[in-house]
């Protein structure tokens, strides 16, 4: 019998990836990740991708039997709108930019059939949530604001190119895990940190297989929330469980598992 592994990657990390996977979750590698932005460290946005679904999930509605679509310019004044970020202003009101475009939408003039209007571009379908894309990726590297070293959060979970969730995981043997990832979390954002990363982030994660808490942006750790389920019926508790056994119990295809950049030790999630 092989003797379980307690490297962090193999009992937290890869568990992790393996569940929202199963969720839904096309998982880049690295390599991949970093292609998409342009090979460079200091971009955070996975462009293309943000760019393709700009173009998919709106339209512009003229009349009850006419749309039509945003012009190549608004696509791009859309995207220059997510990455100009009044960071010199702060970081939490540059946190609140990001969320009001991502809730609200960003107001752009257009001209449609001679007429000169203001129309809302759209960064996430909230109608129909099966028209997002949802990527995630591992040891997403960004350069730091004050020097050319890096912070590599483990997971980085990506809406329509938008890194909205970033999680910790660390191993449950270590000595209060839940306290260093979230101190991880909030080293990440100081001034020298990677900020640029977080300000886009609506849900900050820290794992420990069975034990987790979450947060938002610059949350000091006494008020970070513990994880907990919680339902009104027995009968709630009992299907949601079985719901989440089969999820957490289901292979990977073998197109998955050779996505992983590491030999493959998906390793059975402990409940």
């Amino acid at each position: 019998m092989d003797t379980p592994s307690f490297k962090e990657d193999h009992i937290s990390q890869i568990p992790a990836l393996q569940m929202l996977v199963n969720l839904g979750y096309s998982y880049l590698s690295p390599a991949e990740a970093e292609r998409l932005r342009a090979g460079k460290t200091t971009n955070i946005l996975l462009e293309d991708v943000l760019r393709k679904q700009l173009k998919e999930i709106n339209t512009i509605r003229v009349s009850a039997t006419k749309t039509c679509i945003f012009t190549e310019e608004n696509i791009e004044r859309g995207i220059l709108a997510l990455k100009n970020l009044p960071m010199h202003e702060g970081y939490i009101i540059a946190s609140e930019k990001v969320y009001n475009l991502i809730t609200l939408g960003q107001a752009l003039e257009q001209t449609v059939d001679g007429d000169k209007k203001s129309f809302t571009l759209q960064y996430i379908d909230w109608k129909d949530i099966s028209n997002n894309v949802f990527h995630v990726t591992e040891e997403f590297s960004v350069m730091r604001s004050t020097s050319k070293d890096h912070y590599r959060p483990d997971l980085v979970l990506f809406v329509n190119g938008i890194p909205l969730c970033i999680i910790e995981c660390k191993r449950p043997d270590m000595k209060d895990p839940l306290k260093q990832a979230i101190s991880q979390h909030l080293r990440n954002q100081q001034e020298d940190g990677i900020r640029n990363l977080y300000v886009y982030s609506q849900f900050t994660l820290s794992l420990a297989t069975q034990e987790a808490a979450y947060a938002t942006n610059s949350t000091p750790e006494k008020f970070w929330a513990k994880w907990q389920e919680k339902f009104d019926t027995k009968d709630q508790s009992e299907d949601y469980y079985s719901k989440l056994k089969l999820l957490k119990n289901k292979s990977l295809t073998i197109d998955q598992k050779t996505g992983f950049l590491r030999p493959v030790q998906i390793c059975k999630t402990i409940f």
